[in-house]
């Protein structure tokens, strides 16, 4: 899966201490989230390099299609709020 038109997609590989940190702080945020390993899909690590100008630069999160490279929480959570608020804890 490398992107969800009503979800939240986290795009990440091991060894990546910004997606540990990501992936740590998303967990904690009660926001519903799925998560794809670059290194295990190709079509995620080729969706990866059509939004990060070729690079396979990770954490890059899909919110409901719309693509946010190396982004905070904080980004993310304005992200979810334009594009997909029906993903906010208590159905904000």
């Amino acid at each position: 899966m490398t992107e969800d038109r009503d979800g939240i997609v986290v795009h990440w590989r091991p060894m990546c201490p910004y997606c540990m940190k990501l992936r740590l702080r998303l967990r904690f945020s009660k926001l519903p989230y799925t998560e794809v390993n670059i290194w295990r899909d190709p079509e995620a690590a080729a969706y990866v390099r059509s939004v990060a100008d070729g690079n396979e630069t990770v954490p890059t999160v899909s919110v409901a299609g719309h693509a946010l490279v190396n982004p905070s929480l904080e980004e993310i959570e304005r992200a979810v709020a334009e594009y997909a608020p029906h993903l906010l804890p208590g159905g904000r």
